[in-house]
């Protein structure tokens, strides 16, 4: 879920209650807050705490809310894992340590140490692309042995690894690539951690519920007509394109922080043309 600010920047707690609301009643089951999406790096400790405190306020029990921890700093993902705690939040993602990435012995040590710190359970997020390291398959064999940590968002984009991984951990595996969402169910995944869930929630539900029951022709379809959405969404940086779809639908975003920047009037008008194209009204 984004992180919906004023217009002078400020975290918007009214907005984003209302767009948390809003996404429940489209389909989602669960709000991964203070995630990339959230823009995270760009948060404060404390603003992240305020906004697990709204999202749990405003869906109650009719969602899972998840706050994402994970920061390069162990200790510091321990802090924000606590705070999270306290403010309510039904579960913990826990990205990979980017930048000073650490060998997979830091990596289990890590996430151990998270898991350890609370009674929350916890979701892995592996995502070598932008951490510079990927959670190895043993090292995810190991951890699935930690009785909170239940689940893992892979955004690594390997079929093959996933399948390998999924067969030896016994982890929830949520699919965190759109584009793959269809092909990770078919090799074990139960479900997707999703940016474009912002706009096509119902779609990606129909599929699922297709797909789980055995009906992959219509899954496949879904996906097919979905194919326009989950390319224009990533055509720049996600949260920079989710912000300006909900913008174009009337719903609580606001503007970016820096680094980030809202789209061109190019990029809008392709944004459009690429939401059109998989029957997303505007």
């Amino acid at each position: 879920m984004v992180t919906p600010f004023t217009a002078d920047g400020a975290l918007d707690i009214d907005g984003a209650q209302r767009l948390a609301a809003h996404l429940v009643d489209a389909g989602n089951d669960g709000l991964v807050v203070n995630g990339t999406t959230g823009e995270s790096p760009t948060t404060s400790d404390a603003e992240k705490t305020d906004l697990v405190r709204a999202i749990v306020d405003a869906v109650g029990d009719r969602a899972h809310v998840v706050a994402g921890v994970g920061t390069n700093d162990t200790r510091h993902s321990i802090e924000l894992a606590h705070a999270a705690q306290q403010a309510g939040a039904h579960g913990l993602l826990t990205v990979t340590p980017y930048y000073n990435k650490p060998p997979q012995s830091g990596l289990l040590r890590h996430f151990t140490a998270i898991a350890d710190a609370t009674d929350l359970p916890v979701m892995l997020y592996d995502i070598p692309g932008r951490s510079g390291v990927p959670i190895n398959t043993d090292t995810i064999v190991r951890l699935a042995e930690h009785p909170r940590i239940v689940a893992n968002k892979d955004a690594k984009g390997d079929l093959g690894r996933a399948s390998w991984a999924i067969a030896r951990s016994g982890l929830a595996w949520y699919s965190g690539d759109d584009m793959l969402n269809l092909p990770l169910l078919s090799v074990g995944a139960c479900g997707f951690v999703s940016v474009v869930g912002h706009v096509v929630a119902p779609e990606l539900r129909a599929m699922l519920d297709a797909y789980i029951a055995g009906d992959v022709h219509k899954a496949t379809e879904i996906h097919q007509k979905l194919l326009p959405v989950f390319t224009g969404m990533f055509r720049t940086q996600g949260v920079i394109t989710t912000k300006a779809a909900l913008d174009l639908q009337g719903l609580p975003a606001g503007p970016l922080r820096l680094p980030l920047v809202g789209l061109t009037a190019e990029e809008t008008a392709q944004l459009k043309i690429d939401l059109a194209a998989g029957g997303v009204q505007l």
